[in-house]
């Protein structure tokens, strides 16, 4: 049984993590979105491009006031160098983690250790706001369609992590986990990812999937003792603050 291609995640991400807006310009897809998160943030390409295509997606971008932001994906190392020809600077490398459902919903967690809350508590924007993840990030879980939910994870009684999942085809793909700061390393992240997949699991999907950025060595190190396995990678290319869309040139 073969896990979820690269290709297949990229279609997860964006069914479960939707901009505010998206336009198809030239041979890109242009997401626009004020929560500043890059998921929702940055350009893709759909078709052959060429240098002035590269400068007709920077310009749209920044008229909608956004930074211009190019997510890269496998095979597109051209566009790769083109963009950092232009000064454009690698941003956030990602892992893309995926197993089956049946490999981590096995047992689940404690009594009153998680639990299965839509729409989220005021508790959970609470921890979620003292990790950065605030209003804008908040809208986009509440735009993204149905099936989906929150897990609430609570310790000695208190609420003390939280995490969003949704489901698009087949996956179920978690975003935003976060712990409280004083209740981490006690296994409350592991026992939120087990309720994510029985829940998941109740609504017929099969494969758990999330990314993760590479700099994130504790939460990479998680997923893997899951047994969750990398499937893709990819990178997003930003043009820094003051810096005009322009080709340089290389000595």
């Amino acid at each position: 049984m073969s896990l979820p291609s690269a290709q297949y995640c990229y279609q997860v991400i964006a069914g479960t993590w939707p901009p505010a807006a998206q336009r198809n310009i030239g041979p890109w897809t242009i997401r626009l979105d004020a929560s500043n998160s890059s998921r929702v943030c940055a350009a893709t390409a759909q078709g052959p491009w060429t240098a002035n295509d590269i400068t007709l997606a920077a310009t749209t971008m920044r008229a909608a006031g956004q930074t211009p932001l190019f997510m890269i994906r496998a095979s597109e190392g051209a566009l790769d160098d083109a963009l950092a020809q232009r000064g454009y600077v690698i941003k956030d490398p990602v892992n893309i983690h995926a197993a089956a459902l049946d490999q981590i919903a096995t047992q689940r967690p404690p009594p009153v250790t998680t639990f299965e809350v839509w729409p989220p508590l005021a508790a959970q924007e609470e921890i979620w706001a003292a990790g950065g993840i605030t209003a804008g990030r908040l809208a986009i879980m509440d735009r993204a369609p149905m099936p989906k939910t929150t897990i609430l994870g609570r310790i000695n009684d208190r609420p003390a992590g939280t995490l969003f999942a949704a489901i698009h085809g087949d996956c179920v793909m978690v975003h935003a986990v976060e712990i409280a700061a004083a209740h981490r390393r006690q296994g409350l992240a592991r026992h939120m990812m087990v309720a994510s997949a029985f829940w998941a699991r109740g609504q017929g999907a099969r494969w758990l999937t999330l990314v993760a950025t590479q700099a994130n060595t504790a939460a990479n190190a998680l997923y893997a003792s899951l047994g969750m396995e990398v499937v893709g990678q990819y990178h997003y290319r930003i043009m820094p603050e003051n810096s005009l869309d322009r080709p340089t040139h290389r000595p």
